[in-house]
């Protein structure tokens, strides 16, 4: 699984920690349950940065074409940014490779 954070947000080490762990959760609800379970063997999370919600939007429609599972989070707006704003967006748990593809040339936050 990797997670993609919006950088241009400046969010908080702690907010990001919290959108990012709603992204993973999400993603992990909607996921099959036999890589569910692969997943949870290896454990594998890799947070990527990208610029901007566009490109958040990108990735995910990318990420869909290639059959993979993707929770894009809009935050409830309650502390640092404004209700509905698009923080971050989760793409998997699925192989590495599959991944990759898409979010390969991505650096990590």
């Amino acid at each position: 699984m990797v997670i993609l954070v919006r950088k241009d947000l400046g969010l908080s080490r702690g907010k990001t920690a919290v959108q990012c762990s709603h992204a993973a959760a999400e993603a992990a609800l909607k996921s099959d349950k036999e890589k569910i379970n692969v997943w949870r063997k290896f454990s594998k999370k890799v947070v990527l940065q990208v610029d901007s919600e566009n490109d958040l939007i990108k990735y995910k429609k990318e990420a869909e074409k290639a059959k993979l599972v993707t929770a894009l989070i809009r935050d409830a707006g309650l502390t640092e940014i404004p209700e509905n704003t698009l923080t971050c967006l989760a793409i998997g748990p699925d192989e590495d490779e599959k991944i990759d593809k898409i979010t390969g040339k991505l650096k990590t936050l």
